[in-house]
């Protein structure tokens, strides 16, 4: 695994995929729940979204999957959608949820 491919960077890189109807990153409200990667550079990245119905879910999975495909060292990306934990509003980084009231 290339050093500088940590799941720390994979959060970081995702910070660039944004939720177009809040307009906020994917990270700060709270939509990453885990970010994982291998040696041979196969990324895993468990997420949410706000609700099962969202009309942007479909769109923000595959700008997660292409931010993340063009980091160097990645060769494959895995976007698990999971429900559970459900997400609620609390999940959002304290100070988005803070900007939002």
């Amino acid at each position: 695994m290339p050093t500088d491919l940590t799941p720390e960077s994979i959060r970081k890189a995702l910070r660039a995929v944004k939720d177009p109807e809040l307009g906020l990153n994917i990270v700060d409200i709270g939509l990453i729940y885990d970010t994982a990667v291998d040696e041979a550079g196969d990324v895993r990245v468990t997420m949410t979204l706000t609700s099962p119905g969202c009309p942007s879910g479909a769109e923000i999975m595959q700008d997660a999957r292409t931010v993340l495909g063009d980091l160097a060292g990645v060769r494959s990306v895995e976007i698990d959608l999971v429900w559970e934990p459900y997400w609620t509003p609390e999940r959002m980084d304290p100070r988005v949820r803070a900007f939002l009231g």
